[in-house]
């Protein structure tokens, strides 16, 4: 009944996001033809009411682009959730692992689980000072993943009895890692909609800048 109904809300929220962008459609679609109207006739007064009319703003237009993305990041987040789920089966339905699978992930999971959560947060408020705070947090999040890689490299050579499972969990590891990418993501877009900048183009940039 919870995933029918996450599913429910999850249609809704789709639906009410395309009926605000019709909505904005309407709005300049009204407004370019009764434009047009004062230029057939020339009425100054009509004029001014067209000109005063509530027409979206370069913010408006930047919250619907970042609303479009956090979507495609949502949906890869539930592909990286069901990933993890499959792995899960598949390494129950071998046995009992010869090594502690949830402990190696359990850090990670519960930093990147913070990371969404406070993304969505900040997307809910267009806080941007806490999407700022959480982009610090992928570094984290990738210092995790290599460690636990490290660890498990170090298992699997130790005792050649764990490699199929430290396999799964290596790559639950990654799964989880590429989840707190995309909540990365998500917190990138609430800075574009409340300040206007792309820092993702921004920090592309200064990687191509030659060193000195």
């Amino acid at each position: 009944m919870i995933g029918e109904h996450s599913s429910k809300q999850y249609d809704h929220e789709l639906e009410t996001i395309r009926s605000k962008v019709l909505m904005m459609g309407g709005i300049v679609e009204t407004q370019f033809s009764e434009a047009m109207n004062c230029f057939r006739v020339g009425n100054p007064e009509r004029a001014d009411h067209v000109i005063m009319r509530r027409q979206p703003t370069a913010n408006d237009l930047r919250t619907v682009m970042a609303t479009i993305k956090a979507i495609t990041d949502l949906e890869r987040i539930g592909d990286e959730a069901s990933k993890i789920a499959r792995v899960s089966k598949n390494l129950h339905a071998r046995g009992v692992p010869s090594l502690n699978h949830f402990e190696m992930v359990r850090t990670i999971a519960t930093t990147t689980s913070d990371m969404l959560h406070d993304a969505l947060d900040a997307f809910a408020r267009l806080d941007g000072a806490q999407a700022h705070k959480l982009i610090a947090l992928d570094e984290v999040v990738d210092h995790e993943f290599k460690s636990i890689m490290r660890n498990l490299i170090t298992f699997m050579m130790e005792d050649p009895r764990t490699i199929s499972s430290a396999l799964d969990t290596l790559w639950v590891a990654k799964a989880i890692e590429r989840i707190g990418d995309h909540a990365k993501n998500i917190a990138e877009y609430v800075i574009y909609v409340v300040e206007g900048k792309d820092i993702r183009h921004a920090r592309s940039q200064a990687a191509d800048l030659p060193a000195h």
